[in-house]
């Protein structure tokens, strides 16, 4: 099978590449914009394998978007390219509106035109999957609840608009033009590899550095938290055995607060102190609480039973396991970090925010 990734040298895309390169005998069209997020570097393992192609490009770019997948000639098509920062998207709201809706839109237009190409049998197996995120069913407040595949969108932050956006386009033209769609919807990630702005490699630097750890609020707000290899299997398993039309909730099964995920990255912290740490003492002390975020969601939980009962998947990795492996992997591969931190006179300046 011939993959058309978007968003392959992001977080969750280059670790769905990863993945698919090393574990499967598939082959991958990496098509990425390399914005701040995007990083060749993570996809060092994998880039000359001769399964795999990149194609730098913007999925707001509709000519150069459809030159790529009609050349391509993809058996299906995954979406990652996103803006997906939540500070980011209060402070520029227009990017997300763009890339995350017009950019998706793109993709459907041209993903329709393509399928008209194709003969009987790839048109049967062809599919378009759209990544998304819980967010989009906004807030659980202080509720027992779980989002569920029906339950209804509420999203409260720009970013997580424009995924709800995206998503109902996606059902849009599977309904209306007959475009074989699958959309996921996960909970948080983290794992290697993932962009310094976010919480848990943000935590993990600032802590190496000395610098305060900031918490929004008093920390209470909870996410249900996923090991990024634990979701991609979950991709391709659904990219594999999936209906057409169908929508699946990925969760890790890891309801923490902010507050337990800081605390519980100062713990591995302070057990793995080596060379690299031996100066260092009280990871805790540098946490420091800050205003919070506009409209900062309470809660998010994800009921996965429905992709377990259909499909046979649950995660791996629980939260100490895949966090133990994910400080190990920033402690070993600073080479990674720095460089980014190095081109990125933003992340510089406010501490790896």
């Amino acid at each position: 099978m011939k993959i058309f990734v978007t968003g392959g040298a992001g977080f969750i895309g280059s670790a769905f590449v990863r993945y698919v390169l090393k574990l499967t005998s598939d082959s991958i069209i990496n098509f990425d914009k390399l914005s701040y997020a995007g990083n060749l570097s993570s996809l060092e393992a994998v880039k000359d394998l001769k399964k795999y192609s990149f194609i730098q490009g913007d999925i707001c770019n509709y000519d150069q978007l459809k030159a790529a997948i009609f050349s391509s000639k993809p058996d299906c098509i995954i979406h990652f390219a996103a803006e997906t920062h939540v500070d980011r998207s209060i402070e520029n709201p227009e990017s997300f509106i763009q890339n995350n809706i017009y950019g998706t839109f793109n993709l459907l237009d041209i993903s329709k035109n393509y399928l008209d190409t194709l003969r009987p049998g790839r048109r049967k197996k062809f599919v378009f999957h759209n990544v998304s995120t819980d967010e989009v069913f906004g807030d659980l407040g202080f509720s027992n609840d779980l989002f569920n595949e029906t339950s209804a969108y509420k999203p409260s932050s720009p970013y997580a608009a424009s995924k709800a956006s995206a998503d109902h386009l996606v059902e849009a033209w599977n309904r209306t033009f007959d475009l074989p769609t699958i959309i996921t919807n996960c909970s948080n990630n983290y794992g290697a590899y993932q962009f310094p702005e976010k919480l848990i490699p943000h935590t993990i630097l600032n802590a190496l550095s000395g610098r305060p750890i900031p918490i929004y609020g008093d920390g209470s707000q909870i996410r249900d938290w996923l090991y990024v290899d634990d979701h991609v299997s979950a991709l391709y398993l659904v990219l594999k055995k999936a209906k057409h039309g169908s929508i699946y909730n990925i969760g890790g099964h890891n309801e923490i607060s902010n507050l337990d995920v800081v605390e519980t990255i100062c713990n591995l912290l302070e057990q793995n102190k080596g060379d690299i740490l031996k100066h260092k003492k009280n990871f805790k002390n540098l946490i420091e609480f800050v205003d919070d975020r506009p409209g900062h969601d309470v809660r998010y939980a994800i009921d996965a039973s429905k992709i377990y009962n259909e499909l046979g998947w649950k995660p791996k990795e629980n939260f100490q396991s895949g966090m133990k492996k994910t400080v190990k992997w920033y402690l070993e591969n600073k080479f990674w970090w720095k460089n980014i931190l190095n081109q990125s006179y933003e992340l510089k300046r406010l501490g790896t925010k």
